[in-house]
């Protein structure tokens, strides 16, 4: 190769490399990303089949319901029905007696025969103390 054949290949990559180094200048001096807004405030009733499901017994969220991470707590429980009056059902555990609300379990047709003596296993959340069942089996 020739003087001036490494002379232009040379020539080629500090141009190459001064571009490259411009670009970057020009995106470091420009202001700082804004930092991700955070999520929007919970709004209306939640509704758990609009944020997840359940696999075995496990809850899997599909992302849409952010704004609920830290106001819901997913969980099964299970027991003996002992009382029932209109959405609140009454059930019997080992050590304790809970009361939960099945008004979304009912309005998703997911709670079979609401009756005492029935052992049941109820998937839901809890928001606020309360145990909201979305499905009774």
């Amino acid at each position: 190769m020739t003087a001036s054949g490494r002379e232009s290949i040379m020539k080629r990559i500090l141009l190459t490399l001064a571009t490259a180094l411009l670009c970057c200048s020009a995106a470091l001096a420009q202001e700082p990303a804004a930092s991700p807004a955070p999520p929007p405030a919970a709004s209306g009733p939640y509704v758990d089949a609009n944020c997840g499901t359940w696999v075995n017994d496990e809850w899997v969220p599909n992302g849409s319901c952010t704004a609920y991470v830290t106001i819901i707590r997913h969980d099964s429980l299970s027991g003996t029905i002992t009382k029932v009056q209109g959405h609140l059902v009454t059930i019997q555990q080992t050590a304790r007696t809970l009361d939960i609300n099945d008004q979304p379990a009912l309005d998703r047709k997911q709670s079979g025969k609401v009756a005492v003596g029935r052992h049941v296993v109820s998937y839901g959340y809890w928001q606020n103390g309360t145990f909201y069942a979305s499905a009774i089996y």
